[in-house]
């Protein structure tokens, strides 16, 4: 969850060395180490959180196979690669969405047996949990850290498995929850049950 300030994309197209940043007093500053250690500080602080552990303990928990629900089918892999959006950047894997698009019967296979050993034991490879955050600006001439958006990059093959999950979860939410239940929910807008 933790950003890499060294790989922040500092490159001269996107402006941030030519003009700087501001620091927390108002300095402009153009030294590469220090404006990436003013990011650093920004981002932690932005995302900080004081009620937040800083790692987080989970006992292993032996779960009945039967709990743990059907392995992930080819079709679902599938299913997801088709609804990625082309031409978006890639994660710390450098494996581009549109890669996975061209895959054939054979990388399918692969792949749906990757996500299943992930699925299975729980254990994600550490490029799928590392992220990458690039700064975009907001303004033309962006000074400060409050300037510009963050975005997160993350491996494509980790937000297959995202979205696989998610499905799964919709699914089982949809047969648990009543027809009476609103709200974030797809086509069940809190407004509607007013109509």
């Amino acid at each position: 969850m933790y950003m890499k300030t060294k790989e922040l994309g500092w490159k001269e197209k996107h402006g941030i060395q030519n003009i700087g940043i501001e620091d927390s007093q108002g300095n402009r500053v153009v030294d590469q180490r220090q404006v990436l250690k003013i990011w650093e500080n920004y981002i932690t602080e932005l995302y900080d959180r004081p009620n937040w552990p800083e790692t987080l303990e989970v006992e292993p928990e032996e779960v009945d196979t039967d709990e743990k629900g059907p392995y992930i089918l080819q079709s679902e892999v599938e299913k997801a690669i088709k609804d990625m959006r082309n031409g978006k950047a890639t994660g710390d894997d450098d494996v581009p969405g549109d890669v996975l698009k061209l895959l054939g019967e054979g990388g399918l296979k692969t792949l749906t047996k990757l996500i299943n050993t992930i699925y299975e034991t729980g254990e994600w490879p550490k490029d799928f949990t590392e992220v990458t955050m690039i700064a975009l600006k907001k303004k033309t001439k962006a000074t400060k850290c409050s300037d510009h958006r963050t975005i997160n990059l993350v491996a494509h093959t980790a937000k297959i498995i995202a979205k696989i999950l998610k499905r799964r979860i919709e699914r089982k939410i949809d047969d648990i929850l009543g027809e009476d239940q609103f709200g974030f929910r797809r086509g069940k807008e809190p407004g509607m049950q007013l109509r």
